[in-house]
């Protein structure tokens, strides 16, 4: 019976520890499958190994996979490995009509296009771009580690490890909606994500 207890306890405190970490984060995928997650148009989103996976479809649109759950103000890290062209992105406080958003877009592309920078779809356009000297901080056909923070209108990125940029919006700080990564349009993309997680302030 002792054993038994014993099991349990350790299995239930290993299911805990999966879900929350001692910094108060804890995953928004769960390495499976895509619970807790909406699929937007037609293209591919798919767990394999682990890894959540996003890659273009026969009809080369835009596609988006949000989660269920709005987040307003928050710490985000994750991980993402651009195989194939890698035009992708991170979208915060973010509402959608089919594949039409309304939000921002924490940017993922290729060499030499603002990775990092916050771009408002639908909208203002780029909001901020990055530096040219950070465009060597990407590390294509590699791990990146990304990090978000959304406080208010206060929204700090960063790129393995390195600031890339800063900004206060007053737009930004009356937003509400969803947390998103998106498939651009045009085909050829193919972009592997792990290690998601959120921290809410």
């Amino acid at each position: 019976m002792m054993k038994k207890l014993v099991l349990f306890v350790f299995v239930a405190l290993l299911g805990f520890a999966t879900m929350s970490c001692g910094d108060g984060t804890k995953p928004i995928f769960n390495g499976e499958n895509l619970d807790g997650w909406i699929i937007h148009g037609t293209e591919k989103w798919y767990v394999k190994d682990g890894l959540l996976i996003c890659e273009s479809g026969p009809d080369k649109k835009y596609g988006y996979l949000s989660t269920e759950k709005n987040y307003d103000d928050f710490e985000l890290t994750l991980e993402f490995l651009q195989k194939a062209d890698g035009n992708s992105g991170v979208f915060f406080r973010s509402t959608f009509e089919g594949t039409k958003v309304s939000g921002w877009q924490v940017e993922v592309a290729p060499p030499n296009h603002d990775t990092g920078g916050i771009y408002e779809s639908y909208g203002r356009g780029w909001l901020v771009q990055i530096p040219d000297e950070k465009e060597n901080i990407l590390k294509m056909g590699e791990w990146n580690k990304m990090k978000i923070r959304v406080v208010g209108g206060h929204v700090t990125t960063w790129l393995n490890g390195q600031q890339m940029v800063d900004i206060t919006d007053d737009k930004i700080a009356k937003g509400k909606g969803a947390i998103a990564l998106q498939i651009h349009a045009g085909g050829g993309i193919k972009v592997l994500w792990r290690n998601l997680r959120i921290k809410e302030l």
